[in-house]
């Protein structure tokens, strides 16, 4: 069953939890059959490459309920799909600039019976309303990210992590964080998942202040 990998490493599910995390994958093969939001290598890693990865997340911080999360870039889902699974008292928004991916999320969400998550075909700039997190995975270099949705996360925080974005990235980030005048932490998700997959993937953690 692929739904093994993530009980492996989040084994307090609860059954509609791993009911919802199993639906997925024939979900995506459908979809991804009509509009490819996926690669068809990725495909057969899904649970890995994509739905543990975005999972990762969820290994640096729990988040609360009532936390408000904006995923930039989703693509296919990713991270904001399987946090909103996670998390289901708390409120995820999806939103990409390609809106035929944003009909792929909108129609696995609806699969699964997410009631947590919206989904926008639009651009981050034009997101209204502010989030306690914003979260992302490689959308683009983290300098030029930032000015489009900084002022779209809220004061105060209420979470053990600041409010702020929580990234995922692979690679040697040193150059490129380091273009960024702002607080960051980085979490190497080889410390938390086995996998080969996972040895140069990380979780940053980084604040405005």
């Amino acid at each position: 069953m692929n739904t093994e990998i993530i009980t492996k490493y989040f084994p307090n599910l609860s059954e509609v939890q791993k009911q919802q995390f199993s639906d997925l994958q024939a979900l995506y093969e459908e979809w991804n059959a009509q509009i490819n939001v996926i690669s068809r290598k990725d495909m057969d890693e899904l649970y890995i490459r994509h739905i543990l990865h975005a999972l990762g997340i969820a290994k640096v911080i729990q988040f609360k309920p009532q936390t408000t999360i904006l995923d930039v870039g989703t693509g296919g889902g990713f991270p904001g799909i399987p946090l909103a699974i996670m998390f289901p008292e708390c409120d995820f928004h999806l939103v990409d600039a390609i809106g035929k991916k944003i009909k792929v999320v909108n129609a696995v969400a609806e699969g699964i019976g997410l009631t947590n998550l919206t989904a926008a075909h639009q651009r981050a700039e034009k997101v209204e309303g502010k989030f306690d997190f914003i979260v992302s995975r490689a959308v683009t270099r983290t300098a030029g990210f930032i000015p489009w949705v900084q002022h779209k996360i809220k004061k105060g925080s209420f979470n053990e992590l600041d409010n702020g974005f929580l990234f995922l990235k692979g690679g040697d980030l040193e150059e490129e964080l380091n273009e960024v005048k702002s607080k960051y932490k980085i979490y190497d998700l080889s410390n938390y998942f086995d996998e080969e997959f996972f040895e140069t993937k990380k979780v940053v953690h980084m604040t405005l202040s």
